[in-house]
């Protein structure tokens, strides 16, 4: 063996050893533990793409569509009275995040708990689809979407609207 091929080999041991007492000494308290028999809690791992149980799933534009095309879900707008009557979903009803508590027992006789409920706001930026989601998620509503892109999403892809000007 020449004189290169001992250096490297030193060089390799060398690195080897330091990465063993770098993970010791990193590890000691876990290493520890275990040695003396204790066991590893480890925090459950959440799924990527998976939300709570109360909490609205989210939805694109493409899936959006789909549900409207086919008639199957309800499409909520989670904006005030005023944005609402300047332009919406084609269909949609207006239930204001604001006044939602108010008007549950009205919402609830007009939508059954078994109907799929997509609710859309002012896009990306606003988070009243979410909250008013929850609120709709708690008042017993099995399946609710949140639509992202919210209004402004659906009317730039010049999907079907109302109110405004028209």
């Amino acid at each position: 063996m020449n004189l290169p091929d001992r250096r490297l080999i030193i060089e390799m041991a060398c690195i080897f050893l330091m990465a063993v007492v770098l993970g010791i000494t990193w590890n000691q308290r876990l290493l520890y533990t275990v040695w003396q028999g204790g066991a590893i809690s480890a925090a459950p791992a959440q799924v990527p793409g998976t939300a709570p149980a109360d909490t609205p799933l989210p939805l694109g534009l493409l899936q959006v569509k789909e549900l409207y095309d086919r008639r199957e879900a309800v499409f909520v707008d989670a904006r005030d009275g005023a944005a609402f009557a300047a332009g919406h979903m084609k269909g949609a009803l207006s239930l204001p995040v604001g006044e939602a508590q108010g008007e549950g027992a009205r919402f609830r006789e007009r939508v059954p708990l078994s109907m799929p409920v997509v609710v859309y706001c002012n896009g990306y930026d606003c988070h009243d689809s979410m909250e008013l989601g929850m609120i709709l998620r708690s008042w017993g509503y099995g399946t609710v979407y949140v639509f992202e892109g919210g209004y402004p999403e659906w009317r730039d892809a010049g999907y079907q609207t109302a109110g405004g000007v028209e």
